[in-house]
């Protein structure tokens, strides 16, 4: 099982480390790659957006901007 943090950018990280701990993975935004990159059993947490929402066409390369 791992955590994925989706779309966070200001304080609410810190609220969701203190709830959920440390993810695994972060996503800056809610794109195709995310979505497939999440699997059964993992943990999606979203900052202002939802698993049913549509994701972005275009995907975002979360490696290179850590």
């Amino acid at each position: 099982m791992a955590v994925h943090f989706i779309g966070f950018k200001d304080d609410r990280y810190h609220n969701a480390v203190r709830v959920f701990g440390k993810p695994d993975f972060i996503h800056r935004h809610w794109d195709v790659r995310a979505k497939h990159e999440i699997v059964q059993g993992d943990v999606a947490v979203f900052a202002t957006e939802t698993y049913c929402d549509t994701p972005r066409i275009h995907s975002f390369n979360d490696s290179q901007h850590m």
